[in-house]
């Protein structure tokens, strides 16, 4: 890598430091795993009532059954 490259990319790993608050750890802190996990769980039990309900369930099954009964 030329000189001129190195010069820049040190540029650019600066800046995007600074954007980062400098911060040595850019990682989640214990809390913020557990509010994603609480927002995971949620999401997935809303996601199960909707697929679970009637409507859905019963266009799952018409999608599933056109598909099997699908000549090739």
């Amino acid at each position: 890598m030329s000189k001129v490259v190195r010069a820049r990319m040190r540029a650019l790993v600066g800046a995007l430091r600074g954007l980062c608050g400098g911060r040595k750890d850019a990682g989640m802190v214990t809390s913020e795993y557990a509010v994603g996990i609480v927002a995971a769980a949620g999401f997935a039990l809303v996601l199960y009532k909707v697929v679970t309900s009637g409507q859905v369930s019963a266009e799952l099954h018409s999608i599933v059954k056109r598909a099997l009964d699908a000549g090739l």
